[in-house]
């Protein structure tokens, strides 16, 4: 049995926080920094010496096979010897990372795409803990309307469907209900509106079928199981009843 059946058959959500993909290395990248590190403090004509060198040591390595398979690192550095000797005919050195526009905006740009990575897993940790306390409630029976619905609890839904945890079917029909009763985030119009994209059709005509039956009248406080599986059974049926239990309902007000 494997480590991700334990954890649902167990009863916890697997922790899929710290599987993050690991990132390849950009032997380009590499290439680059190395160049700037030896480039800094270079005068123009420093850095031409520098630029035959590495050339030199390029069409040595082309010989070796081993060495040729960089990673594209050995092109990137001679390439960054180019461009750095190219600025500096203009500015005549000393050569300065800090002073390097490409330099600048690279790093810039690493910032970025770091600071974006960190909230991703900010995100994906929040979604884990919320379907965490999601499937613990409705393991214990205590998931109902006294438990509001909010932003994000549809990742977290599909993060215990995703593991095939059992109490993914709890927090469906809790999800039905809130929509149904227009509770919760989905108080909100254009919330309710996304829930068409967000939810699966069985949970969505779930909350069909229970928001029409409280229309006509209809008791709808008891868990009222039957719609669940008419839902899980054929959504566009559910969805059929719901409007014809509202179509009834109209034509017996209008001749009333």
């Amino acid at each position: 049995m494997n480590t991700s059946d334990d954890g649902w058959r167990r009863g916890r959500v697997p922790d899929t926080r710290s599987r993050a993909p690991r990132t390849p290395i950009d032997y380009a990248k590499v290439g680059r920094s190395s160049v700037r590190r030896r480039a800094r403090g270079m005068t123009h004509s420093e850095a031409v010496e520098a630029l035959r060198e590495a050339e030199l040591q390029a069409h040595l390595d082309r010989r070796d096979e081993a060495a040729a398979d960089d990673g594209g690192r050995r092109a990137a550095e001679l390439a960054e010897w180019h461009r750095v000797v190219q600025l500096l005919a203009a500015t005549g050195g000393p050569y300065g990372p800090d002073a390097d526009a490409v330099v600048q905006d690279e790093l810039a740009e690493d910032r970025r795409r770091e600071e974006a990575e960190q909230q991703r897993l900010q995100e994906q940790r929040r979604v884990a803990d919320r379907a965490e306390e999601l499937a613990r409630l409705g393991g214990a029976g205590r998931l109902d309307r006294s438990v509001p619905s909010r932003a994000g609890d549809e990742a977290a839904r599909d993060l215990l469907d995703a593991n095939r945890d059992y109490r993914a079917a709890k927090v469906d029909a809790w999800l039905a209900r809130a929509l149904a009763d227009q509770s919760g985030h989905y108080a909100d119009p254009a919330v309710r509106a996304a829930a068409v994209g967000s939810l699966p059709a069985p949970v969505r005509a779930r909350a069909a079928l229970l928001a029409a039956l409280t229309r006509i009248g209809a008791p709808v406080d008891g868990d009222l199981e039957f719609v669940g599986r008419l839902a899980q059974a054929d959504p566009a049926a559910t969805n059929a009843l719901a409007a014809w239990l509202d179509n009834a309902a109209a034509l017996k007000g209008g001749t009333a």
